[in-house]
């Protein structure tokens, strides 16, 4: 394999220099950090990380290649770059159709390694998250700010379509959902219909409503805002999932923030206010709920931070998750949201 010179260049500056395994091509990001130890394939492939160069932590990365796409959370890889410590080109696992450098140049893609990631990520821990670009060669490129864009526009499904085959029904507004999502709910035998972002879901006259996850700014998909708050004018049951958990916040009279350095990672602890149980869950956002709701509470938040990972209505069937109750990867603590849900919503 011919390794080529790269770089990744920060907007205050900072050069690192690494190598290039990926596609010749040079891309710019907001550049963030996972601490997940494994499940890159789920992570790459979650359309939550659209526009974003993607940071690993954890040293070696590639050692299990990657596995054909029913076991991908899109049809396609979503960062906009990766970034590890040790690449590894020589996988060992039974369900590897590829190594993880073919899949980014197929994806024509930049895969680069750089040995210091923990520098970069204490940097932007310390720092935040900063606009960045990866140049590979001679190339270059111009940093853009995803989070100016309509990421969720780019990612939303363009169609209508349905899973599963149950006799009870919900509409999934897609705002970048992970195929996971839709298995899950599946699987407790409730059909599931996906809409785009910007849907009018109550012309529909659905039962119960779910807002995905999805990437960047909740405050810029002002389109999906304005549908929720019909629903929620409806009495209908609501679910959000982590950017989900932002627009039903913006849609009732809330507020959202931009984090420092956000989470992302598949041991996130969430404990449930009024509680004392503290639950292991998979995250990846850099917005969070600032002002809960009028008619809300706080329904759980992160033991590191404090910061909000849910809302729940006092009275009626709308709620909220930060986390993805699915966690794909991750552990399984928190898959009874959906359940808990459908029965408020009167589907089970």
């Amino acid at each position: 394999m011919k390794i080529e010179k790269a770089k990744l260049i920060l907007n205050d500056g900072s050069v690192l220099l690494g190598k290039s395994f990926g596609a010749r091509v040079s891309t710019s990001g907001e550049v963030v950090f996972s601490t997940g130890m494994t499940g890159y394939p789920e992570a790459l492939t979650d359309p939550s990380y659209k526009g974003q160069i993607l940071v690993l932590t954890y040293p070696i990365i590639g050692n299990y290649g990657v596995p054909s796409k029913e076991f991908w959370e899109s049809e396609k890889i979503q960062v906009s770059g990766l970034i590890v410590c040790d690449y590894i080109d020589t996988p060992s696992h039974h369900e590897s159709i590829m190594t993880l450098a073919e899949w980014f140049k197929k994806e024509k893609l930049p895969l680069i390694e750089i040995k210091d990631t923990r520098a970069l990520t204490e940097k932007i821990r310390d720092e935040g998250s900063m606009l960045g670009k990866i140049s590979i060669g001679n190339l270059d490129t111009k940093y853009q700010n995803p989070n100016e864009m309509n990421l969720v526009s780019m990612v939303s499904t363009k169609k209508v379509y349905t899973e599963g085959r149950g006799k009870k029904e919900v509409v999934m507004i897609d705002c970048g959902t992970k195929k996971s999502i839709i298995k899950q709910i599946t699987s407790l035998g409730v059909k599931v219909t996906v809409v785009p972002w910007n849907t009018d879901a109550v012309l529909l006259n659905p039962k119960a409503v779910i807002i995905s996850n999805g990437p960047g700014n909740p405050e810029v998909v002002k389109e999906t805002i304005q549908n929720v708050k019909k629903i929620l004018a409806r009495k209908i049951p609501i679910l959000g999932i982590c950017l989900g958990n932002q627009i039903l916040t913006l849609a009732t009279g809330g507020s959202t923030y931009k984090m420092k350095f956000g989470h992302r990672s598949q041991n996130q602890p969430v404990v449930m206010n009024g509680g004392n149980k503290c639950y292991l869950t998979t995250q990846n956002h850099g917005f969070a709920v600032k002002k809960i709701p009028k008619g809300f509470k706080e329904w759980f938040y992160n033991a590191n931070d404090r910061t909000n990972e849910g809302i729940i209505h006092n009275t009626l069937p709308f709620m909220s998750v930060q986390f993805h109750p699915e966690s794909t990867p991750g552990p399984m603590d928190t898959e009874w949201i959906f359940e808990y849900f459908l029965k408020k919503a009167k589907i089970l």
